[in-house]
C-alpha cells in the first residue's frame, strides 16, 4: 500500500489525463475540482486567439461564442438556453439572486443547518440589511432517510416564509437532498426556491425544467471538470426581469431588443477572461468520451467508487455509514471520533501525502472525513486512507 515514509503510487488508468501531482493521493475533487489537460489545452488555444486580436474576440465574436457554449450547457442540464447565464461560481450565483430580490421587513428566509458557509453568509448579509429573519431547519446527521430532510424543512415553513435557500448536494456531509420533493412542497405554499447546486452537474442527473426551482446555480469546475471560473445561474422566465448581475454594466441600457434584458445584462459585466465559460462544452464532451456509456456510466462509476470508499473506511474504523446509500453521490462522508479536524488533516497530508478534507460539523465537536470519487481515483487509494486514519486516530 504505502506508509508515512513514502507515498501511495497506484493510479487509475484515467489519471494520465490530469495534471495532479503523482506524489499526492488526491481524494478531494469536491473542493475545487481538477481540469483534464485536454480541456486546459482547449482553453489555452482560446486565450491565444483572444490575445492575437482582442477586439475581434471580445467585441465581435464573444456573444456568438457564449451563446453556443450556453446552448450545449442547456442541453446537459435540461433547460432552455435563454434561461441560463454564466457566472464565475455558484457562490456568485447565490449572491446574485439574494441581492437582486426585494423583501419586506419581517419576511423569513428559510435554509438548513447544513447550508454551505459562504452562501449562509450571503443570506445573513441580506437578512441583516433588510430586517429579515433567517429560519434554520435542523437536518439530522447521521440521517436515516431523505424523508427526514423534508420533514425538517416543512416544519419550519410559516406564513412569512418568502424564499428557501437549499443545497442539492451538501458540501460538508455529501448528502444528496431530495431536492425535487422539497421544491414541490415549497411551491405548493407559494415559496420560491434558490438551489445551491454547486456539486450537482456531472455528479447526479439534472433536468432543470422538470425540477421546477425558481433559481438554480451550479459550478462547472467541480464534477463537469471545466476550467475554474465557470458556473451558471438558471432563473425561471417570469422572474428574470428582477434578477441583475452583481456588476451593472453596458447591458443595463443597451438599445437592443433582439434578446432579453436578462441576457444583455449578464452577457457583459466588464472585461474578463471568458475562456472558462467557453470550455464548458469541451469539458462535457471530453468527460463523456472517457467511458462507453458516457455521462450516465461516468456518474454511476463515481458513485459506486464513493460507496466502496465509504465501506472501506467504515470497516477499517469499525463505524456505521451515517446516511443511506440513495443519499450518496460522488462524495462520501464517515463520522470520526471528536478531535481537531485541522491537526488530523495536516497529519494526513504531511505524513502520508493524502489530500482529503476533515470537516467539522457546525455547532458540534464532531468531525467527518469526506472523500471524493472521480475517474482518476482507485479503490486502493481509499484503503490507504483507511490505514492512515487507523494509525493517526490510534495515536490520538
Amino acid at each position: 500500500m504505502g506508509d508515512e515514509t513514502g507515498h501511495f503510487s497506484h493510479s487509475s488508468a484515467f489519471s494520465r489525463f490530469w495534471l495532479l501531482d503523482p506524489e499526492i493521493t488526491f481524494l478531494n475533487h469536491g473542493s475545487f475540482g481538477a481540469c483534464p489537460q485536454p480541456v486546459l489545452e482547449a482553453q489555452q488555444r482560446l486565450r491565444e486567439r483572444m490575445e492575437r486580436q482582442p477586439l475581434q474576440f471580445l467585441d465581435r465574436d464573444i456573444e456568438a461564442l457564449l451563446d453556443a457554449a450556453r446552448d450545449e450547457l442547456a442541453i446537459f442540464v435540461g433547460a432552455d438556453s435563454e434561461d441560463l447565464v454564466f457566472v464565475p461560481n455558484a457562490t456568485t450565483g447565490v449572491n446574485t439572486v439574494l441581492r437582486s430580490l426585494r423583501f419586506a421587513p419581517g419576511d423569513e428566509l428559510l435554509t438548513t443547518n447544513q447550508e454551505y458557509n459562504a452562501c449562509r453568509n450571503a443570506l445573513n448579509y441580506v437578512a441583516e440589511r433588510e430586517g429579515l429573519r433567517v429560519v434554520v431547519a435542523e437536518v439530522p446527521f447521521p440521517i436515516e432517510s431523505p424523508q427526514q430532510v423534508i420533514e425538517a424543512v416543512t416544519a419550519r415553513i410559516s406564513a412569512k416564509t418568502r424564499l428557501a435557500l437549499l443545497d442539492h448536494v451538501v458540501s460538508q456531509t455529501g448528502l444528496v437532498f431530495p431536492i425535487a420533493q422539497l421544491i414541490q412542497v415549497l411551491a405548493q405554499r407559494g415559496i420560491e426556491t434558490l438551489v445551491d447546486g454547486a456539486h450537482a452537474p456531472g455528479m447526479v442527473p439534472l433536468d432543470l425544467r422538470a425540477l421546477g426551482a425558481t433559481y438554480y446555480t451550479a459550478n462547472g469546475h467541480k464534477w463537469l471538470c471545466s476550467p475554474k471560473g465557470a458556473a451558471f445561474l438558471y432563473v425561471q422566465r417570469d422572474r428574470q426581469p428582477d434578477i441583475h448581475p452583481l456588476t451593472i454594466s453596458h447591458g443595463a441600457n443597451a438599445p437592443r431588443y433582439d434578446r432579453s434584458r436578462f441576457q444583455l445584462e449578464f452577457g457583459w459585466t466588464g472585461t474578463d477572461d471568458p475562456t472558462a465559460y467557453l470550455c464548458v462544452p469541451e469539458a462535457i464532451r471530453f468527460m463523456e468520451s472517457l467511458l462507453p456509456g458516457g455521462w450516465p456510466e461516468l456518474m454511476a462509476t463515481n458513485r459506486a467508487l464513493a460507496l466502496s470508499a465509504r465501506q472501506s473506511l467504515c470497516q477499517a474504523l469499525n463505524l456505521s455509514p451515517p446516511s443511506p446509500e440513495p443519499m450518496v453521490g460522488a462524495l462520501a462522508v464517515v463520522s470520526l471520533p471528536d478531535g481537531s479536524p485541522q491537526q488530523l488533516q495536516k497529519a494526513l497530508l504531511e505524513r502520508y501525502q493524502i489530500e482529503v478534507p476533515i470537516v467539522p460539523f457546525p455547532g458540534t465537536t464532531s468531525r467527518q472525513v469526506r472523500v471524493s470519487a472521480q475517474l482518476y481515483n482507485h479503490p486502493e487509494q481509499y484503503e490507504y486512507l483507511a490505514e492512515a486514519l487507523v494509525a493517526l486516530l490510534g495515536e490520538e
